[in-house]
Order: C-alpha cells, then structure tokens, then sequence
C-alpha cells in the first residue's frame, strides 16, 4: 500500500511538472533551453522529494502523515516559484490548481493562491512567445505518452491550440465583454467594466477600473457586510444562465477575476467580473445533453444519467464522468446530489479515488467533447469558491439549475414545434415545473427563518392540544 501510495504521488508530482512544462515550452533563440531544463529539474526534485522521505516510514502512521505534509508543502513551493520563473501559461495553470481547495491537498492550494492576485507581469515580448509554444507541446506529449502510456494529454496541445490566440486578441476579450455585460443587462449584481475603444487595439486594452475584494474572501465579506450566501447564489444563479440558458461561458473564473463589493449608495453587493479573453460557445445540441444530464443528476435518474453521459462521450466510463461533472462520489449521485452536502468522509473518498482514477480520467477527458474540457475547468474553479464560502452544494444552487435546464429544455422544444397546441403546452409544463420549484424554495426558506420554526412550533402545539 505504501509503495502504492509513493509511486501515485510521485506520478502526479510529475504529471504536474510536465503539464506546467508543456505549457510554457520556447524554442531555442527564446532561451528555451533555460526554461526546460528549469522545469525538468523542478520535477525531478518533486520526484525526489516524495520517493525518499516517506520510503522508510510506515504508511498511515502520524509521521508519515506529518511528513507527506511537509513534503506537500516543499513541492508546492516548488511549483510556484516555476510558475512564476517561467511566467506565460504557467501562471495560468498555477491559478487553476490552486482554486481546486476541494481536490487538491491544502498545502499545495494555499501556496499557489497566491497566483491569483500577486501574479508576476510579462513583458510583451514574453507574452508573443506564446503564440509559439505549439510545436514544443506536440514534441514533448509525444515523449510523454511513452514515458506514462496510461495517461493521454494530447488533448491539452488540441486545446491550446485553440484557446491561446484568442486569450491574446485583446479586441476579442473587449467584445466578449461587452457581449456578456449586455446579455446580463438585467442582473443589477453584475459589473462588467466598460471598454475604452478610442485607447484600445488587439495589442493594448483599456478599460474602466473596477476594484473589490476576492470571491473567495470570507473575511473580507464579513467585514465590508457582505452576505456571503448572497454572492454565493447569484454567482451560481450567473453561470447557470451562461452554461444553460445562453451557452456562452466565461471559462476563468479564478478568484483574481471575480471580485465583490459592496455599494456605498444602494448598500447592494456586486459582483465584478473581469478577464473576458476565454468564453466557450456551447453548441445547441451539446448544451442540451448537458441540461438534460444535470436534470437527470438532481433527480438521480441513473437511466438518463447513463444516456446523457454516453451522449457526451462517456461511454462506459458514464459513473466516472458522473463523479467528475458533480465532484461527488458514487454514492452520493445514486443518493441524489441535492439531498446531502459534502462530508468529510466523502471528500477524502474523492481526493483519494482521483489519484487512483487518474489514468481512467485522463482516457475520459480525452473522448469527452472539447467544449467539455473548459466546463469542467470552469466547474472546478466555482466549487474551489464554494467550498471557501462553505457554501458547496447548497440547495440554492440546485434550484437555479434546475430553473435554467427547464427554461432551456423548454424554449428548445418551443423552437422545434410548429403546433401552437404543443407550444402551449411546453409553456404550461413549464410554468408548472418551475412554480412547484418556487414552492420548494418557500418551504426551505420557511424551514430555516424564525418565523418559520414559530409556524411548526405552533401547528405541534394545536396538535398535541387536540389529543
């Protein structure tokens, strides 16, 4: 079990240099060479470091835990100081793993926060090397799959490919932002700032300056009066509508881009949204399987949860992709994932079977669709600000998901009817559906409020009186 355990935290110790490896790789008249010997030798000593301080210590006993975490702690360290070192890509990555407070050990996601606002600048010229790393990527993958043949990562090359372009047209970022600041005109919590076109061009972008605290700062809501529950629902309520209603999908939610802050005039908390280079357009087909799975997941309908994953290019691996888009176990969808919250025991079930699962979730995430790939980064990094508001897996955010899957589903049936009868009859199972959800949300919050417990302790009493 033990060596088990060495040779698991090795692999993805260097799975995790690689990965920051085949995201900033130059060629050589770019010093290249400085930065992949720097990341080959940061991943050696993470290898290093994990193999021989915890080969001579019983497994599960207080030293080894107490060692792993130091050696948790180095490593981390580690990667960030490369993050930052080699700066580019590797600082996006850096920020990603560090917003994944539910999946990865805390010594690791405490070092690398620090990424989301205390990033290091680059320099333009640094920034246009990027657009250069693609062969490197292929060349280096390719070493990979023989190394770890039960890992595939080509996908990550696919992706890149197409993403980082369009992260660096800064005329594409201020469209994206003036695009979702006008499709969300109606939310008045959301603050999008405004684009200086006269001072802006693909290479330079001005915008209004908005500032506030990070989402994830419980302490700084607490202080300023913020309710947290509040951010909580409406950012939730936000990226229901981008994911199910609108399809059009802000794919970087990292705390450095979402602040909040309160209103000195209204006393209304608001929440900022910044950084609009990466969005992911969801094709209509694709958009609703994705409902329809989320549907089928609150309901804990595991025969539409197997139809839809398959849809979505599980295959027979739909129990893992299940775990993966929910972050829950097994079990906990068989239960139904609205009706219990996470607890400790479920969440060191999950932190343990993703380095058990790892070969079987690299092959999943390269069958699923690529509009998939971004999702799911967008899912982890939400869950990384609920669990830091403690707020995961609220009732509240089944709610809103649940509202927009029925909208969406509706509209779309709506869309493909000619009968004005079956129309009419979409529109009535809607508004239905969505008031028996109304009805729900009544009797929670009637459930939880004071006057609530006063109506039961009432009615308990005129009970009791009667017999």
């Amino acid at each position: 079990m033990a060596r088990r355990a060495l040779k698991l935290a090795s692999l993805t110790a260097a799975a995790s240099g690689i990965y920051l490896y085949g995201s900033k790789f130059l060629d050589p008249s770019d010093f290249g060479v400085v930065r992949v010997g720097r990341t080959i030798a940061t991943t050696a000593l993470i290898t290093y470091d994990y193999l021989t301080s915890l080969r001579s210590v019983p497994y599960g006993s207080e030293e080894y835990n107490f060692l792993k975490s130091q050696v948790h702690l180095r490593s981390a360290e580690r990667l960030r100081k490369l993050c930052c070192v080699n700066r580019g890509t590797f600082i996006k990555v850096g920020q990603h793993l560090g917003a994944l407070d539910y999946l990865l050990p805390e010594e690791y996601t405490r070092t690398l926060k620090v990424l989301h606002n205390q990033a290091p600048q680059s320099t333009r010229q640094e920034i246009e090397q990027v657009i250069r790393e693609d062969l490197g990527k292929e060349v280096l993958l390719l070493v990979v799959k023989q190394i770890f043949p039960d890992f595939e990562f080509m996908w990550l090359v696919e992706e890149a490919k197409k993403n980082l372009p369009l992260e660096l047209d800064f005329l594409h970022e201020g469209r994206n932002a003036e695009k979702v600041a006008d499709m969300f005109k109606n939310f008045d919590f959301l603050k999008v700032p405004r684009i200086y076109w006269e001072l802006s061009s693909s290479r330079v972008l001005l915008m209004e300056f908005m500032e506030g605290g990070q989402v994830n700062d419980r302490a700084y809501m607490e202080r300023n009066g913020i309710d947290v529950n509040e951010i909580s629902r409406n950012l939730g309520k936000l990226y229901s509508e981008m994911i199910f209603v609108n399809g059009f999908v802000h794919c970087d939610p990292h705390p450095g881009n979402v602040l909040v802050k309160k209103c000195p005039a209204s006393g209304k908390a608001h929440i900022i949204l910044l950084d609009h280079g990466l969005y992911q357009v969801l094709s209509e087909s694709f958009r609703m399987d994705y409902c329809r799975l989320w549907q089928a997941l609150i309901k804990a309908d595991m025969k539409r949860v197997q139809k839809y994953s398959r849809r979505l290019g599980a295959g027979d691996m739909y129990p893992l992709f299940a775990c993966v888009v929910t972050a829950r176990s097994w079990e906990a969808v068989n239960r139904g994932i609205d009706k219990s919250p996470v607890s400790a025991s479920e969440d060191m079930e999950i932190r343990s079977n993703t380095a058990a699962y790892l070969p079987q979730i690299t092959q999943l995430l390269n069958n699923v669709p690529r509009q998939m790939l971004l999702l799911l980064k967008t899912n982890d990094l939400l869950r990384g600000i609920e669990l830091a508001l403690n707020t995961r897996a609220s009732s509240s955010s089944f709610l809103n998901m649940s509202r927009c899957c029925i909208r969406a589903v509706s509209k779309y049936q709506r869309s493909k009817s000619h009968s004005l009868y079956r129309k009419a009859q979409i529109s009535l199972t809607e508004a239905l559906s969505l008031w028996q959800i109304s009805l729900y949300e009544l009797f929670l919050w009637l459930k939880g409020s004071q006057l609530g417990n006063w109506v039961i302790a009432l009615l308990r009493r005129r009970h009791h009186s009667m017999y």
